[in-house]
């Protein structure tokens, strides 16, 4: 069975990892491979974060008043 990974958990052991690599202590295999498992980490944080952005629905007022849903649009993406 494959536990789910959570974007705290990963934030967290990616913190883990840069805190490892900044004492000092690791051999370079060691900080190679500390280096590889932080790049899963980044790159598993930004897939999350990137899908997430996807599902945000803005709540907006219409011409009358109303509430409508509106999937959220990135304004940078039109720049």
């Amino acid at each position: 069975m494959v536990k789910k990974q959570s974007f705290e958990a990963s934030l967290k052991e990616l913190e883990e990892i840069v805190r490892e690599m900044e004492s000092g202590n690791l051999s370079l295999e060691g900080a190679v491979k500390k280096y590889e498992a932080g790049m899963k980490q980044i790159t598993f944080c930004n897939d999350f974060l990137n899908a997430t952005e996807q599902k945000i629905i803005m709540l907006t007022k219409d011409k009358e008043g109303k509430l409508k849903e509106e999937i959220f649009k990135d304004v940078t993406d039109e720049i």
